[in-house]
C-alpha cells in the first residue's frame, strides 16, 4: 500500500462491464464514502495480463487513471474451486476462452465439476483505488460457498447462478441482499474503511 491521499471527490469505475459498474456504484453509494462516480468517459480496453487478482486490479486502475486524469476504482474477481485446484481463479472471466458469454463459462465450469463430490469454492475480489499521483490502496473480500450441480435463479451475472451460499445461489437472492454479503461488497467495504482512516 502506498501513501494514502485524501478521499477523492470524484472517481471512475475502471470497467467496461455494465453489470459490474452498476453493482460497484450501488455498493459505494450505500457505504456513504462521499465520492461521486463519474460515468460516460472512454478509454482504451485494458488487457488483464496480471498473474494475480491484485496485479489486474492495479493494472486497470492505473490505466484508467492515466487516461482520465481522475482517481480510478478497479477490481478483479476470481472464482476459486477447491476440486479444480483453485481454478478458474484469475482466468474466471475467460475460463471458456476469449470473447465468451457468462453462460459459456458456467457450462465449462459445470463440465469440469462432473464427478467431483467436493463442491466447495470461494469468490475472491481485490479492489484497488489509484490516484493520479500514483498512490493507491488495495483491499480484498472473500465469500465462501459451493458450486451447484445446475444453474438456479434469474438474477446476478457471471457465475452467480451456480454459486450457492446458505442454500440459495447468488442469482436467487435480491440485488440488495447480494450487495450486503458479496465478495465485491466485502472488498469495497474494506477499501472504504481504509479511506476513512
Amino acid at each position: 500500500m502506498s501513501k494514502v491521499e485524501k478521499r477523492p471527490d470524484r472517481l471512475v469505475v475502471a470497467s467496461a462491464n455494465p453489470d459490474k459498474i452498476a453493482e460497484v456504484e450501488k455498493i459505494w453509494e450505500e457505504l456513504g464514502v462521499g465520492s461521486r462516480i463519474v460515468r460516460g468517459l472512454r478509454w482504451k480496453e485494458v488487457e488483464e495480463t496480471g498473474e494475480t487478482l491484485e496485479e489486474n486490479a492495479l493494472l486497470k486502475a492505473r490505466a484508467v487513471t492515466a487516461a482520465t486524469g481522475l482517481p480510478s476504482l478497479a477490481d478483479d474477481t476470481g472464482l476459486e474451486v477447491d476440486a479444480l485446484g483453485g481454478r478458474p481463479g484469475v482466468r474466471s472471466a475467460r475460463y471458456a476462452g476469449e470473447d465468451v458469454t457468462y453462460q459459456d463459462n458456467v457450462n465449462r465450469l459445470l463440465t469440469d465439476m462432473e464427478g467431483h463430490s467436493d463442491r466447495s469454492a470461494r469468490f475472491r475480489t481485490v479492489a484497488a483505488l489509484v490516484w493520479p499521483s500514483g498512490n493507491f490502496l488495495v483491499a480484498e473480500g472473500v465469500l465462501g460457498g459451493r458450486i451447484t450441480a445446475d444453474p438456479r435463479g434469474e438474477g446476478g451475472f457471471g457465475y452467480d447462478s451456480v454459486f450457492e451460499v446458505c442454500d440459495r445461489t447468488l442469482a436467487e437472492i435480491t440485488a440488495a441482499e447480494k450487495n450486503r454479503i458479496s465478495h465485491r461488497s466485502r472488498a469495497l467495504r474494506a477499501l472504504a474503511s481504509l479511506l476513512r482512516t
